[in-house]
């Protein structure tokens, strides 16, 4: 039998920023295999897999055999080739409930659109086990629901993340079904994502795509590097477009084909144009521009007004997991944000830089 693993996180669960938090695991049944049925197949070749969690599994169509779904009594022959979606195994501390408010843009029995505000951790991690976005929701669903918990609804229905001082859209799941649904589906890439970023410098190009390989620094491991020739790291694909144009920075649309850690930071940054106000990133100090006074004190005016990467998930879109119907929902720029581009709206226009 062979059997592979595509990943799409290369880092912890725990580690801030991550996009898809499911994995994908390839098998090919081999040619002297004996019927049998799927789910007991599966309980035997797969580490800490349960009858339960396959039955599940192949009830939620996460479970394809020759890229079609089949059910837990279908059995395997010789040369079948199985997909399966999973949660990684390893969730970290356990989530305890806590009331916050959330920014709920949509709700019905599937799913929720929360508005994320910047500053705010989504998932609990070293230094961060309280107060984070799944915090609330867990509150909130339970509140619902008072036997909801985080078995029968795994990662109390996280699906993907965004950084701490990413603001933005995200999807949830309020069922299992829609949990696998979600991450099947950002799995495949199907998902529609689309980022708004202030960037350092005037691109050259009104639209562009960039192609390289994202993952850990190979000196610093706490940050991420892009590999173009993919020696390293997972594949990524961002496509960019100019909105307008300041002179010494840029507005961008920013869409992504895949989701890996800190993506388009990482991207811009590989490209010469990082994120205004990355500090990770090297976006917060004076990229562009001159270094005089009355300049340097204009750019720390704005970093105090927007004192975080200037990068918004505007637009997500998915099929619904239970109408099949596209969904498809959009979010204003945050007031940090949106100040910022006015002052330099304001200031280029004053100096002649816009055009």
């Amino acid at each position: 039998m062979q059997q592979e693993k595509d990943k799409e996180l290369d880092e912890s669960p725990a580690s801030d920023g991550s996009e898809e938090l499911y994995e994908r695991l390839n098998l090919k049944v081999d040619k002297g295999q004996e019927p049998l049925r799927i789910d007991k197949f599966l309980v035997a070749r797969i580490e800490n897999a349960t009858r339960n969690k396959m039955q599940k599994a192949l009830e939620a169509g996460m479970v394809l055999v020759n890229n079609k779904q089949v059910s837990a009594n279908y059995k395997i022959r010789p040369l079948d080739e199985i997909v399966l979606y999973s949660d990684k195994e390893a969730h970290g501390e356990e989530i305890i409930p806590e009331q916050m408010p959330l920014n709920i843009q949509y709700e019905d029995e599937e799913v929720m659109i929360i508005n994320k505000p910047p500053g705010l951790v989504v998932h609990p991690a070293s230094g961060n086990y309280s107060g984070t976005l799944i915090n609330g929701v867990a509150w909130y669903l339970r509140e619902k629901n008072s036997t909801l918990s985080e078995e029968s609804l795994p990662r109390w229905g996280l699906v993907h993340r965004i950084d701490k001082n990413t603001s933005g859209l995200m999807v949830l799941a309020k069922t299992e079904k829609a949990v696998r649904s979600l991450a099947k589906q950002f799995f495949d890439h199907t998902v529609k994502r689309q980022y708004m970023a202030l960037v350092w410098g005037d691109l050259r190009e009104e639209a562009g795509t960039i192609v390289a390989h994202v993952g850990r620094h190979q000196r610093f491991r706490k940050l991420f590097d892009a590999y173009p020739e993919g020696e390293h790291g997972k594949e990524a694909i961002t496509h960019y477009r100019v909105l307008e144009r300041f002179g010494y920075v840029t507005l961008v649309q920013c869409v992504l084909e895949t989701g890996r850690t800190h993506q388009i930071r990482v991207h811009m940054q590989h490209i010469g144009h990082p994120l205004f106000n990355d500090d990770t990133y090297g976006g917060d100090k004076i990229v562009k521009g001159t270094v005089f006074s009355k300049y340097r004190q204009f750019v720390d005016n704005c970093f105090a007004t927007c004192p975080r990467q200037a990068l918004h998930a505007k637009t997500i879109g998915f099929v619904h997991p239970a109408t099949g119907k596209e969904m498809l929902f959009e979010s204003e720029l945050p007031e940090d944000i949106k100040t910022v581009i006015g002052k330099w709206r304001t200031y280029t226009s004053a100096t002649g830089l816009q055009r």
